[in-house]
């Protein structure tokens, strides 16, 4: 009698723990799949800074660019951008007055045309946020 109680108990406490398990799974795959999916701010180009710009008349001209690294491949490592193959986004330098660096402002612009890009955003932070530029 002990045994085939120890057993009823046994299997209640396995199906408790599956139905459990079960349902947390279904929870958090429920709030991943609910979860929204990062917006960016935009900036207008009017919005950006002269020397901003300058650069989206550059990028769309061809060049020519200051900077060695105007114009290669950015790989969006901190994922911040909508994910796409490597080598779709380039970046380009946007000049701060009185840096003697390239400092910390970039365009970034992702699209099979370098001169005629989909999307190009704008960051002043070095890549720690990004603002998609709006007409």
């Amino acid at each position: 009698m002990v045994r085939n109680h120890c057993g009823v108990w046994a299997r209640t406490m396995v199906v408790a723990v599956l139905a459990l398990s079960g349902g947390l799974i279904g929870i958090s795959v429920q709030a991943k799949a609910q979860a929204p999916a990062a917006v960016l701010q935009t900036v207008t180009l009017t919005a950006l800074p002269a020397q901003g710009r300058d650069m989206m008349a550059l990028i769309e001209k061809g060049g020519p660019f200051k900077y060695d690294k105007d114009g290669t491949v950015f790989g969006n490592r901190e994922k911040f951008l909508p994910a796409r193959q490597r080598g779709y986004y380039r970046e380009y330098t946007v000049r701060t007055p009185g840096e003697s660096s390239r400092g910390a402002r970039r365009i970034v612009c992702g699209g099979q045309q370098p001169r005629a890009p989909d999307a190009c955003f704008y960051t002043d932070d070095h890549y720690a946020s990004f603002r998609q530029i709006v007409q």
